[in-house]
């Protein structure tokens, strides 16, 4: 049995999965815009739309996109924390089709310009999954290194993605394929046993055919300010 089942997560209250899914789902969607947030519609679906003011939700989101960890105790004075670092932000709702009842749709600006939309779902006990990337599916638990690699439909991009992983001695954990059609807009999402090298993912950003590459990884770097 795991110590979360008996104790419960490390986390500021009051709902694991309204308060510290919400916070995980936020630093996660931080981390794959990979800079620092200037700007955030917030549009929640379901139980995160009709409960979740009351549980903090739209706090602990927000605290997520400034960095600020599940256990900090500065969770719910987040928009005030966001206001001073002079990060937009607005809250709303949506409905999302076949999506879990504790679901968000952030659309995110950078401070460099990037853009990215994500969709995240909490699923209990403080655990997420990232359900879509700029509209596409995606469906990974955010708790291994992840790379997210849009590219057009074609033969050839899934065999030398894998092959350049091996190069870099980069074990693959599970690997998914998305297309919005044949030809069109494809994903593929692949779980890592190992961090994936910048080396590797600017190779791969050059790549004839690939569209974006976006890369989630669980080391804390210091390429943009987080809130400790």
């Amino acid at each position: 049995m795991n110590v979360f089942e008996v104790m419960g997560p490390v986390m500021v209250g009051p709902s694991s999965s309204h308060t510290l899914g919400a916070v995980k789902i936020g630093l996660t969607a931080r981390q794959l815009l990979q800079e620092e947030v200037q700007s955030a519609e917030v549009l929640f679906h379901g139980s995160f739309l009709a409960t979740g003011k009351g549980h903090g939700t739209d706090k602990a989101i927000i605290a997520g996109l400034l960095g600020i960890k599940p256990d900090d105790e500065r969770i719910s004075d987040s928009f005030r924390i966001a206001e001073e670092r002079g990060m937009k932000f607005s809250f709303g709702g949506t409905e999302l089709r076949h999506a879990h009842p504790n679901s968000v749709l952030l659309k995110l600006v950078g401070k460099g310009g990037r853009k990215l939309e994500v969709v995240g779902s909490s699923l209990g006990g403080g655990g997420i999954k990232i359900d879509k990337i700029d509209g596409l599916d995606a469906n990974f638990c955010a708790c291994y290194p992840t790379l997210i690699i849009h590219n057009v439909d074609q033969p050839g991009h899934v065999a030398e993605v894998t092959s350049m992983l091996g190069r870099y001695s980069v074990n693959i954990a599970t690997l998914q394929l998305y297309r919005d059609k044949r030809g069109g807009r494809a994903v593929m999402v692949i779980e890592c046993d190992q961090e994936v090298p910048e080396e590797m993912q600017d190779r791969l950003k050059k790549t004839e055919g690939i569209l974006k590459v976006t890369y989630l990884s669980m080391e804390e770097k210091d390429e943009f300010p987080i809130i400790r």
